[in-house]
C-alpha cells in the first residue's frame, strides 16, 4: 500500500497533467459535434474494416465448398436446359429463372421463413416457388423493392403437392414441426408401391411448382389404418439448416391458367 502511495506521489505532476490532458479532450469532443462525427465516423471505417476482412479470410477457407457448390450448380443448370424444364436462356418454355441469395434463414421454430436479396427490382412476385440445386426451398410470400421472403418447406403452415417418383401416386407434403431434415408425406393411397430410399418429386398439380422438382427420399412409413393412406418420411435432399444460392421460378402463363378457373 505504501508503494503505491509513494508511486502517485512521485509520479503526481504526470499523473495530472495526463488526467487535465484527458479531460480536455473529452470537454472537446462533448462540445465540438464536427470533431466528434469524425471520430464517430473514423471508428465506424474501422470496425468496417475490421468486418471486411474477417469476412475475406472466412470466404478464403470456405472456397472448397463454395467450389464444389458452384460446380453443382452448374450441373443442375446443365440439366434443366438439356432437360427443357426451366429453360429461361432462350425462354422456350413456360417458367421463368431468377436466382438470388439467402440473407436470413431460420430452421428451429414451426413456422420458418427464408430472405432472399432479390425482390420486385429483379422481376419476383409473391406465389412464386423458391427451389435450389437439391430441390424445392418454399414460397415467396412477400417482397419489397429488393427484398422478398419465402415461407419455408420447414413451415407447418406449407402444403404441397408430391408425387412418388416411380409411380402416379400422388400425397400433401407437409413437415410436423420436429426435425428440420425430415418432412411428411400424407394421403398417398394404401394400394401405392414405396420403397425406402424412393425418390418424392413435385405433383405437378400446382400452379407454382413444375412436375419433377425433387423433394426428398423415403426414409419410412406405415399405414394409417383409420384412413387406409399411408404416412411416408421423407429425408429432404436440401440441408436446410445451410442454404445459400437459390432460384425463383415464375410460371409465365400463370396468368392464363388462372383466367380459365374465372
Amino acid at each position: 500500500m505504501q508503494q503505491i502511495i509513494y508511486f502517485f506521489l512521485r509520479n503526481k505532476n504526470l499523473l495530472l497533467f495526463l488526467f487535465l490532458f484527458l479531460f480536455s479532450i473529452f470537454i472537446n469532443f462533448k462540445s465540438n459535434s464536427y470533431t466528434s462525427s469524425k471520430i464517430i465516423n473514423s471508428g465506424n471505417e474501422i470496425v468496417g474494416y475490421i468486418y471486411n476482412h474477417i469476412s475475406g479470410i472466412k470466404n478464403y477457407f470456405n472456397l472448397i465448398e463454395q467450389n464444389k457448390k458452384l460446380v453443382d450448380e452448374n450441373k443442375f443448370l446443365r440439366d434443366l436446359i438439356i432437360n427443357h424444364k426451366l429453360d429461361s436462356i432462350n425462354n422456350s418454355v413456360d417458367y421463368k429463372i431468377t436466382s438470388g441469395n439467402v440473407i436470413k434463414n431460420s430452421y428451429s421454430l414451426t413456422r420458418n421463413y427464408i430472405t432472399l436479396n432479390v425482390g420486385e427490382n429483379h422481376g419476383v412476385n409473391e406465389d412464386l416457388g423458391v427451389i435450389s440445386s437439391n430441390g424445392v426451398i418454399g414460397i415467396i410470400d412477400k417482397i419489397s423493392s429488393n427484398f422478398s421472403r419465402a415461407i419455408s418447406i420447414l413451415n407447418t403452415n406449407l402444403n404441397l403437392n408430391a408425387k412418388l417418383k416411380s409411380s402416379n401416386h400422388f400425397g400433401t407434403l407437409g413437415w410436423d414441426g420436429q426435425n428440420p431434415y425430415y418432412v411428411q408425406l400424407k394421403d398417398v393411397p394404401k394400394q401405392a408401391i414405396v420403397k425406402i430410399g424412393d425418390t418424392v418429386t413435385t405433383g405437378g398439380n400446382s400452379l407454382i411448382f413444375p412436375k419433377g422438382i425433387l423433394i426428398g427420399s423415403v426414409e419410412s412409413f406405415k399405414i394409417d389404418n383409420s384412413q387406409n393412406y399411408l404416412d411416408i418420411e421423407i429425408r429432404l435432399f436440401n440441408d436446410m439448416t445451410s442454404i445459400n444460392h437459390v432460384y425463383i421460378i415464375e410460371n409465365k402463363k400463370i396468368d392464363e391458367i388462372k383466367s380459365l378457373d374465372e
